[in-house]
């Protein structure tokens, strides 16, 4: 099948405001394809540049140079040129993203935070609530805690939410970064399922995943970012 992404001569430097303006370059010329029904992960060391390439293609950071062309409504989106709204859009219908961190209003239960990518997107809101708590039970975080804001969670317990929320969508394209760095066995088993079941619907996944069992229980293809590693002497 066509790759429904595809990044080419992909470059990213940030500039050191604070430091006179040193420019420092951490990924040139990265270049790889992401196919449905596959997932693919980010490998080499920490410090490589591999969240830096996650969050490029989900659009919080700019990229410096390249192309990420996006199948999208049926066409065809380039990440690195496109608009605010072009970006909003894709996140909404496209590209979903499951962080190592849950960004959330405060005061909000864990069960509303869940469904609320579906109500966005006009699901049903009882419809919506109903796979919220089928997921959050599958992730066994206890029903007592669902009307519970998750600020008031330990770190295992905000990962589930998070995950539960990034993976209640049919997004086309789902980019994990760390999903599994705060979960005990039992519930990495759990991801590493849901991860699978994304696959066989025709989900593109791109990861980053530090546990190697997990990354290889999950991974078709692994990426070597450090292959993208710019020359800094030269810089």
């Amino acid at each position: 099948m066509p790759p429904v992404l595809v990044v080419s001569r992909l470059a990213k430097t940030f500039t050191m405001h604070l430091r006179g303006g040193i420019e420092l370059p951490v990924i040139a010329n990265a270049a790889f394809a992401l196919h449905p029904g596959t997932c693919a992960v980010l490998g080499g060391p920490s410090g490589v540049g591999k969240s830096s390439i996650l969050k490029m293609l989900y659009g919080n950071y700019a990229a410096s140079s390249g192309r990420i062309l996006v199948r999208h409504r049926g066409g065809e989106v380039d990440l690195v040129t496109a608009e605010p709204r072009t970006i909003l859009d894709l996140r909404r219908e496209t590209i979903g993203y499951v962080s190592q961190f849950l960004r959330v209003v405060p005061r909000v239960g864990a069960l509303d935070i869940v469904a609320e990518p579906l109500v966005e997107r006009g699901t049903d809101r009882r419809d919506a609530a109903r796979r919220a708590g089928d997921l959050l039970a599958r992730l066994n975080l206890p029903e007592r805690l669902w009307s519970l804001p998750p600020a008031t969670f330990s770190g295992g317990e905000q990962q589930r939410v998070n995950i539960a929320r990034g993976f209640i969508t049919d997004h086309p394209i789902l980019l994990l970064d760390e999903p599994t760095a705060s979960l005990d066995a039992a519930n990495r088993a759990v991801v590493v399922e849901m991860i699978a079941e994304k696959k066989r619907a025709g989900v593109a996944l791109l990861g980053i995943f530090h546990d190697v069992e997990v990354r290889n229980a999950v991974a078709d293809v692994v990426i070597d970012v450090a292959g993208f590693a710019p020359d800094r002497k030269a810089a």
